[in-house]
């Protein structure tokens, strides 16, 4: 989906494919036809962003075979749909049973992460519509914590496997005309946890082409000011790449053991969710949401937050909530101002089929209609901002 923004620029909504997870490319193009276009076509668009996640088996056949970017180039307009961003977060295996701790392998330390992100920019750049000239990907926060921040030449490694991955995109652009950046994405637990984190490692670095990825979950789940934060960028001269427009499951009351009750219904053992707490002697944390409600890992006076993409349009029951406040306030100041701070914005609830039994889609139309409704809510957003929706 693309908007006017009042300053005559093109903001791109996209929604995120890593909820149909597929490790091959017979996959991605079974997710084109079986849950892209029904979503668009719910719609009512002719035209209908995604955001691609391309596991490496997929990206490595695409790759290989020039025959086959031009047909999934050509499957995608057929099916009115349009890739101006990718996922490069997750590297595979993300449709497994238990992803949890896997989803940060490999790191920036490792040479394959900067071998597989190198060909998801060279796709992207096939990929993108004629009348687009500029993409995105998004990339994990270089490393889960641990045993990262106790090695002393990881930082030193990981920024050299950045810094080339300016040079390749550089030779890119000059190659093809197409400007492709990729963002840094804050997680809870990771090396890069917050956007203040991002600072030090993305001010050596240097390059004008690694910026950030505003995760609105993530931001909201370890309490992060927006305006604070984003303040930092600017600062900084950090570019937002671009923006996933998430919720964070909130409790404002944990200590009550109905709230308790409600918050496990939530831990499950297919992904992480990384729980937090503001205190006043700073950000208490659990790696998941089961250990914080099990007992007393964390302290339970003040809210928790918990990294669970819950559907935009549909917040928890009471006594639970989403941070969706947060999206609106990051939105308004991305795109709120006289000029776009960002172009590309994603909707990324991967989580459909690991929400409590009773909420989870049962059926593929169930899901359409369910992701359909999370980009009616954030076009009406960016329309109040004073965006508007192009055909």
């Amino acid at each position: 989906m693309r908007f006017r923004h009042p300053d005559g620029s093109t903001v791109h909504l996209s929604y995120c494919t890593n909820v149909h997870p597929a490790e091959t490319l017979e996959g991605v193009r079974a997710q084109l036809r079986d849950h892209c276009e029904p979503v668009r076509r719910r719609l009512g668009r002719d035209r209908l962003g995604i955001g691609l996640w391309l596991a490496r088996k997929a990206a490595r056949a695409l790759t290989d075979d020039p025959a086959a970017q031009r047909s999934l180039r050509g499957e995608l307009e057929s099916r009115g749909l349009e890739v101006v961003t990718l996922n490069g977060f997750p590297y595979e295996g993300f449709g497994a049973q238990e992803v949890k701790y896997r989803v940060y392998k490999p790191d920036w330390t490792d040479p394959e992460r900067l071998a597989h992100t190198t060909d998801l920019a060279r796709l992207l750049a096939a990929l993108l519509p004629d009348d687009v000239t500029d993409g995105t990907v998004s990339t994990l926060p270089i490393a889960w914590r641990t045993p990262y921040d106790n090695d002393p030449t990881a930082a030193a490694t990981a920024h050299r496997a950045l810094a080339h991955l300016g040079r390749r995109l550089d030779a890119l652009h000059e190659l093809t005309g197409k400007s492709i950046r990729v963002g840094l994405e804050p997680e809870p637990g990771c090396t890069v946890e917050t956007t203040a984190d991002a600072l030090a490692p993305l001010t050596a670095i240097g390059h004008d082409r690694i910026g950030i990825c505003v995760d609105t979950c993530h931001l909201a789940t370890s309490f992060e000011d927006p305006d604070t934060a984003l303040d930092a960028l600017d600062a900084a001269r950090i570019p937002v790449a671009k923006t996933q427009l998430s919720a964070a499951l909130h409790a404002e009351h944990p200590h009550l053991p109905e709230v308790r009750a409600a918050l496990g219904a939530f831990a499950e053992p297919r992904f992480l969710h990384q729980t937090r707490t503001l205190t006043a002697s700073g950000l208490r944390g659990t790696d998941d949401l089961g250990e914080a409600v099990s007992g007393r890992a964390l302290p339970d006076s003040t809210p928790w937050r918990s990294h669970f993409h819950v559907p935009l349009h549909a917040p928890p029951a009471p006594p639970l909530t989403s941070t969706m406040h947060v999206l609106q306030q990051v939105l308004t100041r991305l795109v709120g101002g006289p000029a776009p701070l960002t172009r590309h914005l994603e909707v990324e609830t991967y989580t459909w089929q690991a929400l409590p039994p009773e909420l989870r889609p049962r059926t593929r139309t169930q899901l359409a209609d369910g992701i359909a409704a999370e980009l009616t809510l954030a076009r009406d957003l960016l329309v109040d901002l004073g965006l508007k929706e192009l055909p």
